[in-house]
């Protein structure tokens, strides 16, 4: 299967780029998707970041056939953060994708729904150079961050945190994979960014420091990933789609080294620094997932989330997350049967 990597600066081409994606997928559903086989097939496109968290699902959809199980012929492309596809969502070049807590503030603001939650993350770091001890030592200091994304989110909190803002700093919006190039070669002193990038980075400048990353703000905040979709995409397909995304969360849940090996085949990575990945998040099973969705937990994470961007200037007025999470549909996928 070949996809197409989508960097910030081709955001202009969007478009024009998608329509070159490769379909992977498509049978006709089965008893469980609410039609016989050979009966209607959905064709969807979706994103995806081609790393564990991001890819792993769509690695598991594709092994497992989950798409022709649901009646659902797919079409993958990679991106390299969420907010170009939730971009590609607003142009219809997308249907489903997937984003970091970084860019939860943009489903908040009404341009997206959240379908179901991923993982919850501890990949997120604020760094520097040696010499730099604390963020206060940040003040003046050109910093790289992938504007938009949890890099953005863990930086804006570390400074919060001291009492500081964005415009104590020098900051430098930058792709992900620029961060990495510009930190190892000095051209910037500290960045927001997360794990497998940040090992990355660490293979370079061994002397980095970790001034801050998501473990500091546990206590008040969460930081979930999530698949999400268009705001108009019908209620039948977001079920098939939600069925997919459960069945997938379930064999990661249960056999995370088959997964590892899954994922490293779709994305073409290493398994061994896949499973370091794996390391800085945590995953649930779709019962667990059912449950923090049934006792209010996800919404107050969400919420928090769009809290947190109001004050970061991001957000003005969200709306409560009940309003963007697709939670009834989410938990329909869980019982069988046609909406």
């Amino acid at each position: 299967m070949s996809t197409t990597t989508f960097s910030r600066r081709h955001a202009l081409g969007l478009a024009a780029l998608l329509t070159g994606a490769t379909t992977i997928a498509a049978c006709g559903q089965d008893k469980d998707s609410g039609a016989s086989a050979g009966g209607e097939v959905t064709e969807i496109k979706v994103g995806y970041i081609a790393d564990y968290n991001g890819g792993s699902l769509m690695a598991i959809a594709n092994d497992q056939d989950l798409w022709s199980k649901y009646g659902l012929k797919a079409e993958l492309s990679t991106f390299t953060n969420g907010p170009l596809q939730i971009q590609a969502l607003g142009t219809k070049d997308l249907d489903f994708g997937y984003i970091g807590s970084g860019a939860m503030w943009l489903p908040a603001s009404g341009k997206a729904t959240v379908l179901t939650l991923n993982s919850t993350s501890n990949a997120d770091r604020v760094i520097a150079r040696s010499g730099i001890t604390s963020v206060k030592d940040l003040a003046g200091k050109k910093v790289g961050v992938p504007e938009g994304t949890s890099g953005d989110l863990i930086l804006q909190l570390a400074l919060e945190k001291e009492g500081m803002s964005l415009e104590d700093i020098d900051k430098v919006a930058m792709d992900p994979t620029t961060v990495v190039s510009a930190f190892s070669a000095g051209q910037i002193d500290a960045a927001g960014i997360w794990y497998p990038l940040l090992g990355t980075i660490k293979e370079q400048v061994p002397d980095l420091v970790e001034l801050a990353g998501d473990e500091d703000f546990k206590d008040t905040m969460a930081f979930p990933s999530a698949s999400v979709m268009r705001t108009d995409v019908d209620d039948d397909t977001a079920l098939k789609m939600a069925k997919v995304l459960r069945d997938a969360i379930d064999f990661r849940a249960k056999d995370q080294e088959k997964t590892i090996e899954l994922t490293a085949a779709l994305i073409k990575a290493d398994p061994a620094t896949l499973k370091a990945d794996a390391d800085y998040a945590n995953y649930y099973d779709s019962s667990q997932l059912q449950e923090l969705t049934d006792d209010g937990t996800i919404v107050k994470w969400l919420n928090a989330l769009a809290e947190f961007n109001v004050k970061a200037g991001k957000l003005t007025d969200p709306a409560d997350a009940a309003q963007w999470y697709a939670s009834e549909i989410f938990t329909q996928a869980g019982q069988g049967g046609a909406k």
